[in-house]
């Protein structure tokens, strides 16, 4: 990029206030390029950092200094994200202490802050007992908020403060693991989603204007309407919107008097937009029809879903070996199931669970010269996960089997059935927010920070999980939010996971605490 001087342009920079970025501004302000200098920051400015640009600023050039808290990703109305590289230190063990896990526990505070700040709330706060990386970031939270820069944050005070809930993904692991069905979930699973964009350069011929599109619920009325309809359901309205559009076109090459072409010409940007949204579905249901089928995901999903949903270790043991035993049944898909089905019967079948390890490493082509090591990968993997999210380590009720409602709850679903196999799994944060809402959110399992108490129930409420947001638990927040149950909850996370990302993370996480001998 030039360095020649460009004093008649006005620059304007958007910018974290981070220690890095303002060690490059005060360079560029000891030697200016641009005539104006307007500095905006997506999050709070330290007393020092400001004094670091004023002391730089000898030519004058700087205009104006502003704060806007913007220092998250908004994905939906409802949901957001820190989109946080090294998401796989939230399950680091606290013993190990790396030196990029304070830098960790620090965006997130930030990020949390900003979100407050844009919403013009301080909240109670709240944290998951169990993790201790959810109440660091709940202490470390509450000193900013209420004693670092306390003026900042004294908005007008409402009936009932809104709350902050920190929560550890461990407590529930199964969410992540699960295949999808539900369109933006499905989406995510299948072919990745990052910052509302999804790239299709890997599928089949997509035209080059195709090749990354925008998927948002604010920009895109049949994604809005089918957001969270599940697969079979939105086949159906994919086929009415391209019968629509057909129509649409037909009409349009009925152009037979100059009054036909001026509004043809008129309709025409709307025309191209349809064209193109048409496409972009069209493109992206037919891939993942096309990894459903060759991954048999609906066979893989109904094991999925009884082992998260249901009871009965002996048949859910012979369904995971069946599934093992099928070639078309991917690696990974079975790597999921094993997991899915330790996770549930941890603490009834150790004999068993190692006799699938070994079923999972002879299966695999691409370990069968090295057989022992893939089995000691695979053991590992599981092992960590049960050390980091098993029974003894999660606070909520997973499975619902430990408390009496929950029981009910769940002898009653299974009397009515259910309308759909595959979508029958409701994450754990369904039960928290019901509890929230009830006010049965349990102050030993949930302790509040300070002497910053609940009076009331709240009417705002923000979850935030260290670890990442599934789409499916997006989904959850929306349609309570569109129930209009008087209490209003808002999604965030450190990332946005599959289940890809989920085991990506499992993985690093697991390399440095072996590389640490502890485990």
């Amino acid at each position: 990029m030039s360095k020649e001087p460009m004093s008649h342009l006005k620059a304007v920079y958007f910018l974290r206030p981070t220690s890095d970025n303002i060690q490059n501004l005060r360079r560029q302000l000891a030697n200016p390029r641009f005539g104006e200098y307007h500095l905006f920051f997506s999050n709070i400015l330290k007393v020092t950092q400001i004094q670091i640009l004023a002391d730089s600023d000898e030519h004058e050039v700087v205009q104006q200094v502003q704060e806007f808290f913007a220092d998250f990703c908004a994905i939906d109305p409802y949901h957001f994200t820190l989109n946080l590289h090294i998401n796989h230190m939230y399950m680091i063990p606290a013993v190990i202490d790396p030196p990029s896990s304070q830098n960790f526990c620090d965006r997130i505070v930030d990020g949390i802050a900003a979100v407050f700040l844009a919403l013009k709330r301080r909240p109670v706060i709240r944290y998951q007992r169990t993790s201790d990386v959810a109440k660091k970031i709940a202490q470390e939270t509450a000193k900013l908020m209420y004693e670092q820069e306390s003026g900042l944050f004294d908005f007008r005070r409402t009936e009932t403060s809104p709350l902050l809930l920190v929560i550890d993904r461990r407590d529930d692991p199964v969410t992540p693991l699960l295949t999808q069905w539900t369109y933006q979930a499905m989406v995510h699973e299948l072919i990745g989603i990052l910052d509302n964009k999804v790239d299709l350069r890997n599928v089949g011929t997509v035209p080059k204007d195709q090749q990354e599109v925008v998927l948002s619920s604010e920009q895109d009325a049949f994604f809005k309407a089918n957001i969270y309809e599940n697969f079979g359901d939105l086949g159906l309205n994919i086929k009415q919107m391209v019968d629509d559009f057909q129509q649409i076109a037909k009409s349009n090459q009925n152009i037979q008097t100059i009054d036909d072409m001026a509004k043809f010409v008129n309709n025409y940007p709307e025309y191209r937009k349809m064209h193109g949204n048409v496409s972009k579905h069209v493109t992206m249901v037919t891939e993942m029809s096309r990894i459903v089928e060759e991954r048999k995901l609906m066979l893989v999903s109904q094991t999925e879903q009884d082992l998260a949903c249901k009871g009965g270790q002996a048949a859910a043991y012979e369904a995971v070996n069946n599934l093992l035993n099928n070639e078309s049944v991917s690696d990974i898909d079975c790597l999921r199931l094993v997991m899915l089905y330790a996770l549930r019967y941890e603490k009834e079948s150790p004999v068993q669970l190692m006799q699938l390890f070994n079923k999972l490493a002879s299966r695999s082509e691409k370990y069968k010269s090295e057989v022992d090591k893939w089995i000691y990968m695979v053991h590992q993997l599981v092992q960590f996960l049960l050390k980091q999210a098993g029974v003894d380590k999660r606070t909520g009720d997973l499975y619902g089997n430990r408390d009496l409602l929950n029981i009910a709850r769940n002898m009653a679903r299974g009397l009515k059935g259910v309308e759909n196999v595959y979508t029958q799994h409701q994450p754990l944060l369904f039960q928290s927010m019901e509890n929230i809402t009830k006010g049965r959110l349990r102050d030993i399992d949930y302790p509040f920070i300070g002497n910053h108490f609940q009076q009331g129930r709240p009417q705002e409420v923000v979850v935030f999980v260290v670890g990442g947001t599934t789409y499916e638990e997006a989904r959850t927040v929306a349609l309570h939010n569109a129930a209009n149950s008087g209490t209003r909850f808002i999604l965030g996370g450190t990332v946005v996971l599959n289940s890809q990302r989920f085991l990506k993370d499992l993985e690093e996480a697991l390399k440095i605490a072996r590389s640490s001998i502890l485990i």
